[in-house]
């Protein structure tokens, strides 16, 4: 019986181990998402209720003073992959390749496709782009960065490689479905960013820029807001 104890606290421990790991395991290359209004106004009031609604979370909370409202969004969804000490770009032929990992352009995040989801037309590099949800890739040359707008759909759960109709990452990329290629303006970060985080910068109500840090580059694209 004495034997049997013992085996059962030491079973009992190794499962409270594993399961403290488990709870403690962190995703390698997490989701991120990039987020900017547009379009809305400031409306003064004395004090409003508004209410949140998230597929996550509902909120009913107070405010006093301006509230933001008419606004409509344009959201970037990927994943942050980290850079742990690598070398992300390479040289010579092999620039972006590692990165590539056998797929004809980067996804520019990890794991599923980086999408953009936007509620207004956005014109990129003179292509006028009607709302609705896209993917993003980067074709990555020395010196040379090019943002692809897509029609191409996600996959969302794993690879499939006999699904014609949506792409995991940027594997299976064809260009037939490139809405617009964009030339991206490179600039050197005067700091190594460690996650690569995609986000909106000098943002108005005419436009703003897209923009991508990873390393030490800052990538962008100017946008603009279409009627």
């Amino acid at each position: 019986m004495a034997h049997r104890s013992l085996a059962s606290i030491v079973t009992m421990v190794a499962i409270g181990v594993v399961a403290a790991a488990a709870q403690t395991e962190r995703i390698p290359s997490p989701p991120g998402r990039a987020a900017a209004q547009v379009g809305g106004a400031f409306v003064e009031s004395r004090e409003s209720i508004r209410r949140i609604e998230d597929p996550t979370v509902r909120v009913r909370f107070a405010t006093r003073g301006p509230l933001y409202e008419g606004g409509k969004w344009i959201e970037i969804t990927y994943g942050r992959p980290l850079k742990r000490g690598r070398d992300l770009w390479g040289a010579g032929d092999d620039y972006g390749r590692a990165l590539y990992a056998g797929a004809p352009v980067w996804r520019a995040g990890a794991n599923v496709s980086t999408r953009l989801n936007s509620e207004v037309p956005l014109v990129i590099s003179g292509t006028t782009i009607p709302p609705g949800e896209y993917s993003l890739f980067i074709d990555l040359k020395p010196g040379d960065w090019t943002l692809i707008v897509s029609t191409w759909s996600a996959q969302t759960e794993f690879f499939d490689r006999t699904n014609r109709t949506a792409i995991w990452g940027s594997y299976e990329y064809t260009p037939d479905r490139d809405v617009v290629r964009a030339p991206m303006t490179l600039e050197t970060l005067p700091h190594s960013i460690e996650q690569l985080t995609w986000g909106f910068a000098d943002l108005s109500a005419r436009g703003g820029l897209l923009t991508l840090m990873w390393d030490t580059v800052f990538a962008s694209v100017p946008f603009g807001i279409g009627s």
